[in-house]
Parts: structure tokens; sequence; C-alpha cells
């Protein structure tokens, strides 16, 4: 079977372009022959595109498939472990097809979910950095940076749900700061583009008691003004210096100002273990049973040849919560 897919051209150094991507049609074939019906996009894939990759993950090289999570329905089987029509999850990329052992696929409840997408979002990363490294509880006060972004629009529901007193967010614009309010349902949220030590000291004049940082920079250091003694920050990214040098773009955080508050500084990685990823669906499912929460998502349909235009527009901002393209 022939399948077309995304190799990455070269690595990149500095801002993506088009011309980084290269649409191929490649022959495949193995135990298990799937047809990919959606491909999850995040602004972490970036890095995996660098030579200087600084993700405990082998960064992709010219020539090779990019993307990581897919899901796909079976058209060919040779394992009684699945069956032509099951719907699965794989981390075959950017592809039209994809093939190889069983083992490398999982079987999917399809009546999970509303939808298949669903399976794609980031809510692994959210979940185990507030649940587990933040250690998120009643009375607590949280700010969210990058709230209306893929994890950073779960992180602050998983907030809120586990008991937080209050939760605010800061996001790109005002739009999507009353998005987070009036439709995701946290406290508070502001345009990171005003002063964002004056909004968090009005938001919280409490101070803040944890930090879920996705974005870095200004956010970071205002976070670090309004925190409250002993606060606990969860370093999970810094989207705002994403195009500079390694060094810039994993800047230190100012650890003698933390330590003279005894702020908590708890930097994690976005690679999880399947038991984290299972306590995620456990709580996602239960939560949305409940009506507890919403999955804030865009889906783009699109061909194959047009992921990469997707890709590039996610990392422009142009859309809000997790992202993922519904091939035809």
């Amino acid at each position: 079977m022939i399948t077309r897919e995304i190799q990455l051209t070269t690595q990149i150094a500095g801002a993506p372009r088009r011309e980084h991507f290269t649409v191929v049609d490649t022959e495949i074939d193995g135990e298990v022959v799937v047809r990919t019906d959606y491909l999850g996009l995040a602004a972490t894939y970036l890095e995996l595109m660098r030579s200087d990759c600084h993700l405990p993950i082998p960064a992709w090289q010219p020539g090779q498939r990019i993307g990581v999570m897919a899901i796909g329905t079976v058209l060919r089987s040779a394992s009684p472990d699945l069956r032509e029509g099951d719907l699965v999850q794989s981390m075959s990329g950017w592809s039209t097809h994809s093939a190889g052992p069983a083992a490398s696929y999982v079987k999917l409840d399809r009546d999970a979910y509303p939808d298949p997408s669903y399976h794609l979002g980031q809510g692994p990363t959210a979940y185990y950095g507030m649940a587990d490294v933040a250690k998120v509880g009643p009375g607590d006060v949280v700010f969210v940076s990058g709230a209306a972004g893929g994890v950073g629009s779960l992180a602050a529901q998983i907030a809120r749900n586990l008991g937080a007193s209050k939760v605010i967010g800061s996001a790109g614009s005002q739009a999507k700061a009353d998005y987070l309010v009036r439709e995701l349902g946290i406290d508070a949220a502001f345009d990171y583009h005003q002063d964002p030590v004056a909004a968090l000291k009005e938001l919280a004049p409490e101070g803040i008691t944890v930090f879920f940082d996705t974005v870095g920079g200004t956010l970071y250091e205002a976070a670090l003004e309004v925190a409250a003694p002993e606060a606990r920050f969860a370093l999970c990214g810094s989207l705002s210096t994403q195009l500079g040098a390694a060094a810039q773009r994993f800047p230190e955080p100012d650890q003698a100002a933390a330590a003279a508050k005894g702020i908590e500084l708890l930097p994690f990685s976005c690679y999880h273990t399947p038991d984290q990823i299972a306590a995620w669906h456990t709580h996602f499912k239960a939560w949305l049973d409940q009506d507890r929460f919403v999955f804030p998502q865009t889906v783009v349909e699109a061909g194959i040849d047009a992921v990469p235009d997707a890709f590039l527009s996610l990392l422009r901002g142009g859309y809000r919560g997790n992202v993922s393209v519904r091939l035809p």
C-alpha cells in the first residue's frame, strides 16, 4: 500500500517555514494496516524538529516522517488482537496510512468520548503537572499561563476540579480571556499584553499559591512577584521564547528570587508513563460525564498536504485549545 506522508526536509533553526516540510509517497506493509483519521498537533513538536532538541525524546531527522499521535481505523489485520474496523491510536505520525506490528497500536473504545479526537488531547501533561507535580487541592489560588492553549485550557479546569478556591488564566487576547471565563468556567482571566503584575494583584490580592507555567518570560516574573510564600511553580514550557537559540528557549528561572520567598520550582517533562495516561483518561471521562469539564479543541478539516500549514498556524496562535487535523 502507498501512504502519503510529511517528512522533515531539514532540521529547523529559528522560525519554521513551509519549506521545512516535504510531502512524500512511500510504500508500507505490516501485520496491521491502518487508515489515519485524525492527527495530533502540538507546539512541542517544534522542539523535536531542532538539531539542539532539549526534550528527553530523540529529535526527528531529515527524511524522517514527523508528527506523533494519530487515531485511525484498521483496514487489514493478520493479528487476533485487532480486527478490521477497530479504532486505534499510535505514534505513527503525519501520514494517510500506517502499518506495523499489532503491538504498536492501542485499541480504543469508539464510545468512550463524543469524538475520536478527544483521545488526542494534551490531558496527560496537564493532569500530571497539576495533580502530581503541583499537587493542587482545596484552598489553592492557581494561575495558569497560556490558558487558552492545548495544555493550559485543560490544566485550568483540572485545578478547578481538584478543589482550587480560585483559578486565573492568561491568554493572548481579550477575546480568548473572555472565552476562558464564559466557556471554560475559570474564575478570571486577562490578556497578557496588559500589565500582568497589575492584573494578578487585582485578581489575586492574597497571592497565588500555585503557578502552572506554559509560557515563561515576563509571565513567570509576574507570577514570582505576586506569589504567596511557599508557592509551588509547575514549569511546563516556555512558549514565549520558543523561536530562540537553545539558551533562549529554556531560560534559567530566577532561582534566587524564588528561594527568597520559599517558592518551590518544579520543572517537569511531557513524556508520560502508561499509568499517567490512564489516570488522565479516568478523570477526564468522569468529569465529562458529570458535566464538570469542557474539552476545548479545534478540529481542522484538511488533507495531508495541508498539515504543515495547520501546524504553522498553531504556532502563530491561530487556534484555541487542543488542535487536531481530521483527514478526508
